[in-house]
C-alpha cells in the first residue's frame, strides 16, 4: 500500500496528493498508545474536473462516485503526453486530427473500497471505468466537465502519474 493518498474535492474541482510522514520516535510495532499518531504532509494540489452531472455512485448516471477508492490499474506510462487512449489503447494524438479526445495522456484506474457503495452491483467504480485521465480540451479543467471520470492537465497528469503507484488511496468528497 503507498504511503501517497489523493484527496478529490468536488465542490473546489481540487485534488491534493498528501503523503505519510511516520513520526520521529513511533515503532510501527508499537501500540497507538505508546506513540504519537502517524501525519500526513501536504505535498501538492492540482485544479481538476470531476462530473458536469454531479457526484453519485450509480451506472449510467455519468456522475462522480463518492468514497474511498484506490488506484488498480495504472495505463500509459510511456506514451507522449497527448497520446488518445480508446478502450485503454492508444488510437492516435491530440496533434494528429484528434483535438477533442476525452480520455488522452495517461489513466489512473480506480476501484471503489466500499462494498454497496462504491464497490459492487450497479454502484462499482471500477466497472463503471471511473479514472483520473488527461482531455483534449484542457480549458475545462477547474470546472465539473466530465461524465463520471476526474480530468487533469496533462502537466499535472503526467508527474502525478509517475510519483503515485497502483494500490495509492483515493478519497472522493463532496466538499
Amino acid at each position: 500500500m503507498s504511503r501517497q493518498v489523493l484527496l478529490v474535492n468536488a465542490a473546489d474541482q481540487t485534488v491534493a496528493l498528501v503523503e505519510k510522514v511516520w513520526c520521529p520516535g513511533f515503532r510501527r510495532s508499537e501500540p497507538a498508545a505508546a506513540g504519537p499518531p502517524n501525519e500526513y504532509r501536504f505535498i501538492r494540489a492540482f485544479r481538476c474536473s470531476t462530473s458536469r452531472f454531479g457526484i453519485g455512485q450509480v451506472e449510467g448516471s455519468y456522475r462522480t462516485p463518492l468514497g474511498l477508492h484506490r488506484v488498480v490499474e495504472k495505463i500509459g506510462g510511456g506514451w507522449p503526453v497527448g497520446t488518445v487512449f480508446k478502450g485503454r489503447q492508444p488510437v492516435g494524438c491530440t496533434r494528429q486530427g484528434m483535438p477533442d479526445a476525452k480520455v488522452t495522456t495517461r489513466i489512473l484506474w480506480l476501484e471503489g473500497l466500499e462494498p454497496g457503495f462504491n464497490r459492487g452491483g450497479n454502484v462499482d467504480s471500477h466497472a463503471r471505468y471511473i479514472y483520473f485521465h488527461g482531455t483534449g480540451d484542457e480549458t475545462t479543467i477547474g470546472r465539473p466537465a466530465s461524465v463520471g471520470c476526474i480530468h487533469l492537465a496533462a502537466n499535472d497528469l503526467v508527474p502525478l502519474f509517475d510519483r503515485v503507484p497502483s494500490g495509492t488511496l483515493v478519497w472522493i468528497a463532496e466538499r
